[in-house]
């Protein structure tokens, strides 16, 4: 197969017209020119550059373009603002040296806008010698690769231009002089590492070169010099200058252009194209989640280690199995040296830990050295960096296995007919999970081949992929990886020098890979090996962490961005092929969260932030001219929008801003009132499909001053103050009969397993998040849980005695399912025993007071001393002030909005307050805090009430727990006689029995 290239891509020209732009006002026609580096002075064409050194002849590129009069590249700059404007970009107010960027993103074509550039270059304006400098040896192998094939595309468009490209090598320095002395285009290849330290073969003098460094004949030329991913090649540069930034000086550049996607420092930014704007154009493929995660996995203790703390003392964030009431969930934790996750585990109050985390769970030892972190428990058990601890562990492997073969199979069965060959690709952190060996050194495979092969062979004789059974599963797949020297594959960092060969055939395998009739559809790479090799088919990628290796999220999606290509090597366009879906092992939400915050990081994008120039490529339609309005035009639209409370000081878009409204209207300044419904439309691109549109205002309530002298609120305090106790009895024969019934109803109790949800990921300016979902399903999980003690268990949560226990256990007929999933089985049955207990405690409960024991009214005042803030969106504003305690009215419902406005309009109504959270009744379903407290009727007439506000006084229409609390109130009310009563509004709440 051979790759064809479209010359007319509008963006790559964009992008390649940028810097051509740069140097408008040299002179088009060629101009070299011979320079001799000697001690003397300038005559004819020659010209000296150093004293040092004699007779290195060279052709050099010349900048002829003016300087100001200090010798500023003052034309140079005048070029640069209008490339910036028409890139949407802010203009610069000075040059940060001769250093030129260009974002794009990963999979747009990058390396070909850069190789077409300086053949653009030479042909305009006579430039021949560029250095193109490389982070590592994949993308060395990556670029050379590129001008393999794409050099006939080249010299079809720039008329058979004879050039020159090598990669510099120490031990061929002759190519050196011939890039210096060569009046043809000449590019040069170098990774950093070739001269980035004084020691370098090319900072040495050398015989072969009449006693000149390599360094000389090549700085002789003032090349063009081209960095690909110089955040690689030369560190953060926004910290401090490195050593890479000297060496790179050393070169002598006319010029360096820097190309990559996540630039650390953008030097005088010349063009961009960001993820979202390459999504918006549809130049990559729409990024779909296929997510895993545990169901029902509670039978083990859990421990994944996130974050080690040093701010103040040693601690670190684990996140475990945690206990919330009758359920359970991951929660994450903070612990430091002899804490105990089985205290962490549960609600302290309630004493319900977890009984996994009861043995060898105390920490022992935290380290937090780099990329060495880790916990270590009294089991001696030790969990590093993001790795989990009991979790399903192979089983969720395979499973992620499994699920990238099924995900491919149905990708090839769609595209049946349409020569498109569909790739799957795996990264590992162990190459001996792929390939182990026996003692005679032969190689066998590992575990991931055969589970690989188990579930390609399982899922083939399913009736609906069997017309792709051609080939075996052992031909379908196979792994790229270093070699020692006796041929057995072995972890490597990805920067070593065993490292070149692989990387070599990974490229030269490209176009073998993408032949339908080639066998090969599943690649496992690893990890190490991410950054150096890309291919556009690839339609699944699949990462499987065995240890605390993280591979990022923009580095495991950009292997597969790349818009795939058809038998015939061209590119294909349809939406609705170029899906790629990442099987990954976390929720999907996590997924987008941990992606936009590698964006956010990466590309500097400010998601849900509006720019200031936002507006600046606007044009009025209604005028001929289609003039844009320019960077310092949208400054001040966005200073209006600012003004008027449609954006806040970070240019994020305010509730204010409601165009779906009907009766909204923008409001702008009257020069710019053409412009509302595309200054809208462009507001609206930074708004998240699934924003909350409630009011995020914030305010903290104020108390009425000396509301506690109120006679009315005093008199009611005092009426409802008094705190009770309650005791309960019940007939266990009848507990055993009830409970047992209730257990043998629940739901069948199924083994663990695995749920997949498979959605599309939308990326705009306004953020990341789940467009809609595409596919949801569960693999069951052949697994062997622990088994935990579930009489002690039972007996803790409950207090009921074994005896008890034993008996509803083996009269609900459902024992045996307790080896299918322990935990989730000890879990329903608790609930099951613990509603009969409650139906049956709350049926003969009595409350009654408890002497000196009452709810104090300054807890009110310490309140509002500490703040209580709340939205304005659930928060009543009061109209007559002297009727309640605050200026708000707190309410977490509309009849409850609706009830407290009825309550402030209403004359018979003296005082009325929301009861604060702190003011609860003990029940044995968990406390209850009653809504209302209110004072109605005149002198002796007076009532005092607790009401309830509900939407429903129907009881089948409310939950049971709900049910449970109301009676239980209903008793504690009666016994400290107060009028209590569920109403639904005002009308029935001053109803008296």
């Amino acid at each position: 197969m051979k790759l064809k290239f479209d010359a007319s891509l509008t963006y790559q020209q964009d992008a390649i017209q940028s810097v051509v732009g740069l140097f408008k006002g040299q002179p088009l026609a060629r101009s070299t020119f011979e320079v001799t580096m000697g001690a003397g002075g300038n005559t004819g064409s020659q010209m000296s550059l150093g004293g040092e050194l004699e007779g290195v002849p060279a052709i050099a590129n010349q900048l002829a373009l003016a300087t100001d009069e200090e010798g500023n590249d003052d034309k140079l700059l005048k070029n640069l603002h209008p490339m910036q404007e028409k890139n949407d970009i802010a203009v610069n107010p000075a040059l940060a040296g001769r250093h030129f960027s260009v974002e794009m993103e990963t999979g747009t074509g990058k390396t070909y806008v850069y190789l077409r550039t300086l053949f653009e270059l030479n042909k305009a304006y006579g430039f021949t010698k560029f250095i193109i400098v490389v982070p590592s040896v994949p993308i060395r192998e990556g670029v050379l690769k590129s001008i393999e094939v794409m050099k006939d595309h080249f010299r079809a468009l720039y008329d058979n231009v004879p050039f020159n490209h090598f990669v510099y090598d120490s031990t061929k320095l002759n190519q050196v002089r011939e890039f210096a002395t060569s009046n043809q285009l000449q590019i040069m290849v170098m990774n950093i590492q070739a001269f980035d330290k004084a020691s370098a073969i090319m900072h040495k003098d050398r015989d072969d070169l009449s006693g000149y460094r390599p360094i000389d004949f090549i700085s002789a030329t003032s090349p063009i010099v081209m960095i690909d991913e110089p955040q690689s090649v030369e560190g953060d540069t926004r910290k401090e200058d490195t050593k890479r930034s000297e060496a790179l000086t050393s070169l002598n550049p006319m010029l360096t252009l820097r190309y990559s996607a996540t630039h650390f420092n953008k030097y005088n930014l010349l063009y961009k194209l960001d993820p979202i704007q390459a999504f918006d154009l549809k130049l990559v493929k729409r990024i779909e989640v296929a997510s895993m995660r545990e169901e029902e996995s509670f039978n083990s203790a859990y421990v994944k280690l996130l974050k080690v703390d040093y701010s103040k003392g040693i601690k670190a964030q684990v996140e475990i199995n945690a206990q919330q009431g009758n359920s359970q969930k991951r929660k994450k934790v903070w612990v430091k040296v002899e804490d105990d996750l089985y205290l962490k585990s549960g609600e302290a109050k309630k004493s319900n830990f977890r009984p996994e985390y009861q043995n060898g769970y105390l920490i022992r030892e935290i380290s937090g050295e780099g990329g060495l972190e880790k916990v270590v428990f009294s089991s001696g058990r030790t969990v590093t960096m993001k790795q989990a601890l009991g979790d399903y562990g192979d089983a969720l492997l395979k499973a992620q296995i499994e699920e990238t073969i099924e995900q491919h199979l149905k990708k090839e069965k769609a595209l049946i007919g349409q020569g498109i060959k569909v790739l799957s690709l795996f990264f590992i952190d162990k190459v001996a999970s792929y390939r182990e060996y026996d003692d005679q050194g032969l190689g066998l495979p590992g575990k991931f081949a055969m589970w690989f092969e188990e579930a390609y062979k399982r899922l083939l004789e399913k009736d609906e992929y069997k017309a792709l059974k051609r080939w075996s599963a052992e031909e379908v797949h196979n792994g790229y990886f270093s070699k020692d020297k006796k041929g057995k594959i072995k972890d490597t960092s990805g920067s070593t020098n065993d490292d070149s060969d692989t990387y070599a055939l990974i490229m030269r395998d490209k176009e073998r890979l993408l032949d339908p009739e080639v066998p090969l559809r599943f690649i496992f790479s690893h990890t190490a090996l991410r950054e150096g090799w890309d291919n556009p088919n690839v339609f699944q990628i699949c990462t499987l962490n065995e240890s605390n290796s993280v591979m990022r999220k923009r580095q495991e999606i950009g292997r597969g961005l790349r818009l795939p290509v058809n038998s015939k090597g061209e590119r294909v366009h349809d939406a609705s092929i170029n899906r790629l879906t990442v099987i990954a092992n976390d929720s999907y939400e996590e997924f987008a969260r941990q992606l936009q915050s590698e964006y956010e990081e990466e590309y500097g994008i400010e998601f849900g932030q509006v720019p200031d120039i936002a507006f600046a490529r606007l044009v009025n339609a209604d005028v001929h001219q289609h003039t844009e309005l320019g960077q310092e035009a949208s400054k001040r639209i966005f200073q209006s929008l600012q003004t008027k409370g449609y954006l806040d000081k970070d240019g994020k878009v305010q509730d204010k801003f409601d165009p779906k409204n009907p009766s909204f209207v923008l409001e702008l300044p009257e020069e710019y009132a053409p412009f509302r419904a595309q200054v809208s439309d462009t507001l609206q691109r930074f708004i998240l499909k699934s924003r909350v549109v409630n009011a995020r205002d914030r305010k903290t309530l104020t108390l009425r001053k000396n509301v506690e002298l109120d006679a009315n609120f005093r008199e009611l305090w005092d009426r409802i103050k008094q705190k009770t106790r309650y005791r309960v009895e019940f007939d266990t024969d009848q507990l055993v009969e009830k409970a047992a019934a209730r257990i043998g109803d629940m739901p069948s109790i199924r083994k663990p397993r695995i749920s997949v949800d498979r959605v599309e990921l939308d990326q705009s300016y306004a953020g990341i998040e789940a467009e809609r979902v595409l596919e949801q399903k569960v693999r069951e999980l052949e697994a062997q849980p622990a088994l935990p003690d579930i009489l002690a268990w039972l007996q803790n949560a409950t207090e009921l005695t074994r005896q008890t226990l034993v008996k509803i256990l083996v009269q609900s007929g459902r024992l045996a399912e307790f080896f299918n999933n322990p935990q989730v089985f000890v879990n329903q049955v608790t609930d099951c025993i613990r509603h009969e207990l409650s139906r049956m405690t709350i049926q003969g409960i009595q409350y009654s007071r408890v002497d000196g024991a009452s709810y104090e009214m300054h807890q009110i005042n310490q309140d509002a001393e500490k703040g209580i803030t709340r939205y304005l969106s659930n928060l009543y504003e009061v109209q007559h002030q002297e009727k309640t305690l605050f200026d708000y009215v707190i309410f977490d419902s509309d009849v409850e909005r609706e009830f407290a406005r009825a309550l402030d309009h209403n004359e018979s109504v003296k005082f009325y307050c929301k009861l604060p959270s702190w003011f609860k009744v003990d029940t044995p379903v968990g406390p209850y805090n009653p809504d209302w407290a209110i004072v109605t009727g005149e002198a002796e007439q007076k009532l005092y009430l607790v009401r309830e506000t509900k939407s429903t006084t129907k009881q089948e229409k409310r939950r049971e727990e709900e049910n449970d609390k109301i009676e239980c109130a209903e008793k504690h009310f009666k016994t400290i006689e107060v009028d209590y009563r569920v109403v639904t509004n005002l009308r029935e709440a001053l109803e008296v029995a």
